[in-house]
This record gives structure tokens, sequence and C-alpha cells, in this order.
């Protein structure tokens, strides 16, 4: 069971909010950090000096460490401790953002990226990880909900974040201000934070790691190079093939070792194996929306990116929105059907842009933007908070490591379906300018992929799944670590 040494705090917020909101800030920083870059990518290659489109490896260069490392972060936290990890997460992360405020050509800054990826693939799953030990059960849902906003409000605010700062100070601030809230960070996490670690030891899984970390980047770099014409598309298939043969290995391997690092075993659980594969389905979708809706309103209506941004920001007011309604919406209905129903009502308003033209009075749209983001957000805590619901605690670490990879393959597939679906819409119209019908067919086409989800949910989750973790609270609650035993077994 796992061992843990709270430190003695009189903040006057109770932890299960304080240590939500911590772990949120954090996450927060690393969601944020990878948006306003995208941004400020054209200032910073002049800067630099540098071809803009080959600074895009300053993005990919992020994506790779988050693939070869996210996998190693449950182990870790097992072996030094959720709490010591996440500090260092920060720390690692602060330090890369450090280095990359200070570069001074392309080369460097893709080197500092990297460090910057290795603390964000460790922020993710252990930060989930700490909140999981942390809190009272009947808290999950509610604790959960704080770790979605950050991944929602994340690309919504940086379009608009980094084009004032890049406008206005300099791009390398848009990095040095990770500093003082990594700085916090460590400090809060250090006061309030407990040190929760597992008694028992187990071996590192080197195969496996050499197996699914180059696996999932060759994946991933070939899902985001795919349809951007800055490889020939033999070396872009090349990749995907090959990490796809690698991931393949993996699968085998970790059907026959006692302990992998990614545990496939996991899914024999009805609620893990319906968050994630449903899940999956639903973020493929949704993933897509921050790439096309910016572009739609820029390239098809044009909207400057400081109206773009801010009209895109609507959907972080809805999921602000869904931060006070979670619990009770889950209490009333239970998980199975807000997840059914959610899903069909979410994706539907992911269709919804498809719709939109530039004679489309804005109000309309915001009305849908704010909607969308309260429903999006809802469905994510649902997915977030089940996947744990009948987890052993001895298997918390190996399940948020699971979660966390699916999560960045999700995106990464979503923008690519994105991409390739533009190019092709405009190849069959036979214009390179691309034009607001151009998107209607995407954002149908992403719309039915989120709503596939529906299916899963519904033939997989039982009808009561998840009612303990909405449950009133009792007096005497314990964290969901502490309600499980680590004999407990899938």
């Amino acid at each position: 069971m796992p061992n843990a040494v709270a430190p003695t705090s009189r903040f006057p917020l109770p932890p299960e909010r304080l240590v939500p909101l911590i772990v949120a800030t954090a996450l927060f920083m690393e969601n944020l950090d990878s948006t306003v870059l995208a941004t400020s990518l054209p200032a910073i290659a002049t800067d630099l000096g540098a071809n803009p489109i080959h600074l895009k490896l300053a993005l990919t260069s992020y994506l790779l460490a988050l693939a070869i490392f996210i996998p190693a972060s449950g182990w870790l936290a097992d072996r030094f401790g959720a709490r010591v990890i996440f500090r260092l997460a920060m720390v690692v992360f602060a330090a890369g953002s450090v280095a990359c405020g200070f570069s001074t050509d392309i080369g460097t800054l893709v080197a500092a990226r990297v460090i910057q990826g290795m603390g964000g693939a460790m922020m993710v799953p252990v930060g989930r990880l700490v909140v999981l030990r942390t809190i009272d059960r009947s808290q999950i849902v509610d604790a959960l909900a704080w770790l979605t906003i950050p991944a929602l409000l994340g690309p919504i605010l940086g379009p608009p974040v980094g084009g004032f700062i890049t406008t206005y100070f300099n791009w390398r601030w848009i990095f040095w201000i990770n500093i003082p809230i990594a700085a916090l960070g460590v400090v809060l996490a250090t006061i309030h934070i407990p040190d929760i670690r597992e008694d028992a030891r187990t071996k590192f899984d080197t195969l496996g790691f050499l197996l699914v970390g180059p696996g999932l980047a060759a994946f991933l770099t070939g899902a985001t190079l795919a349809g951007l014409d800055l490889l020939p598309s033999s070396a872009v298939a090349g990749l995907v093939a090959g990490g796809a043969l690698l991931l393949a290995l993996y699968v085998r391997h970790a059907l026959r070792a006692e302990s992998p690092i990614i545990d496939l075993r996991l899914l024999s659980l009805p609620t893990f194996r319906a968050s994630l594969t449903g899940g999956f389905l639903f973020r493929v979708g949704v993933g897509a929306t921050p790439f096309l809706l910016p572009l739609l309103l820029q390239a098809g209506f044009g909207y400057d990116a400081f109206r773009s941004g801010l009209t895109t920001f609507a959907a972080g007011v809805g999921s602000l929105v869904m931060k006070i309604v979670a619990s009770p919406i889950l209490r009333r209905f239970g998980f199975r059907r807000v997840l059914v129903v959610n899903a069909v009502l979410s994706s539907v308003l992911v269709a919804a842009p498809a719709g939109f033209g530039a004679s489309t009075p804005v109000l309309l749209m915001l009305a849908v933007l704010v909607t969308g983001g309260f429903l999006r957000s809802l469905q994510f805590t649902s997915i977030n908070a089940v996947a744990y619901a009948d987890m052993p605690a001895s298997k918390l670490s190996r399940a948020t490591t699971f979660a966390a990879v699916l999560q960045e393959l999700s995106g990464s597939i979503g923008v690519s379906i994105a991409a390739l679906g533009l190019e092709a819409v405009s190849r069959v119209a036979g214009g390179d300018v691309l034009s607001p019908s151009h998107f209607a067919w995407v954002f149908g086409l992403i719309g039915l992929i989120s709503m596939s989800s529906a299916v899963i949910f519904w033939r997989s989750l039982p009808l009561g799944a998840g009612a303990s973790l909405v449950a009133r609270p009792v007096s005497g609650g314990a964290p969901l670590a502490a309600k499980m035993g680590p004999a407990d077994k899938p």
C-alpha cells in the first residue's frame, strides 16, 4: 500500500481544493507554453534568422520528448515518490524555459525544448497521480475537473497571450514567465502535497522503454508531418510504419513481461478500457478543434489573430462553468448516461462550426462555443474520473501513464486527420485558397469521430460505473489509494 508522509499545513483551503489547484497550475503552465510558442514562431524565426518552416522543429522536438519520457513517469513516481518527481518535473520544465529564452539559434532552441519536454512528460501523469493518491474518493470528480480546465484553456489563451507578449514585449518572455510559476509550484508542492510512494519496488522495464519510446516518437512525428509537405511522403509513411512496428513489438513484449512499463493488462477492467478507448475517439475529434477553428476564423472569415483568439476564448468560459456542476450532474444521472448522451451533444457542437459563415452573428458563434466548452469539459472530467473507478491502488501509477500516452496520441492523430482532410478537400475543389466550405466537411468528419465514442461508452460501461466517485462525502473519508488494497488485482 502507498506510504504517505503528509507535511503540516495551515493553508485556508482544504486539501481537496488546494492540491488540485497546485497541480492544475503546473499543467496550465505546460499547456499554455506550447500554444503560445506556436503563435510566436514567425517573430522567433526573424530574430534567430531561421526559416519559419524549419522552426516547426521546436514544436516537434517537444512532442518527441513527451512521447519518449511519458512511459517512464509512473515507474519514477513509484520509485522516488510522486511529490519528488512532480517537483523535479517543474524544475526541469523551468530550466528548459530559461534555456529557450536564451537561445541564439534554432539548434539551441530545439535542444532546450527537449529539456522542457522531459519535464512536461512527467508533469501531467504524475500530477494526476498526486491527486488520485491524495484526495478523498468522493472528491475525485471535483479534483479532476480542475485538471481538465488547463487542457481546455491552454489552447484557447495561448494565441492571444503569445501575440500580446511578442508584439508588446519580446518573444523570450513567453518562456521566462514560466519561471515564477514553477518556483511557486515547487514551494506549494513541498508544503502541501504528501510524499507518497509505493513500498513495493519493481525492476525498470528497459526493453519496453526502448520499444515504446522510439515507437511513439516515430509514429507521432509521422502523424504530425502528414499533409505538411515538410518531408517526402515516403519518409512520412516510413516513420508511421516504423513506429507502428515498434509499438506492435511492444504489445507482444508487454503481454509477456511481469511489470511492463505500460501495462496493457489494465484494459481488463471495463471502466478503464471504456475510458481509454472511448476517450481516445472523443479526443481525436475534439483535439482537432484548436487547430481548425482559428484557421476557419482567420483564413475563412478574414479575422486577425487577436480577434480570432478572443472568439475562441468563449470555449474557456464554458469549461470554467462546468467545474461547479460536474459532480451534481454525474450524481444525478450516472457516468454511463452522461458519457453517452454528452458524447453525442458535444460532438454535434464540435461539428457546428461547419455551419458558420461570414454572415453568422457573432453572438450565435459565441453561444455555440461557450456551450461546447461546457459540454467538452464535462466529458473530459467524466472520462478521466471513471478510468480510476475500479483501479487498484498499486496500479494507479501505471494507469495514469497509460492514459497520458493515449492522450498524446489522440491529440496528434486528431490534428493530422484535420490537416489531411483540409488538403484533400482543397485538392478536390481545385484551389489552394481555403474557404469556409472546405472547413465544413472536415468539421463534420471530426464530429462523427467524436460521436462514435458514444457507442463505446454505451456498450462497455455498466450502469452503475463510478457511483462511488460521486457518493456524498462521509466523515472519515480516505484518498482513492487508501480505499483499495495493493493486493487487489484487475
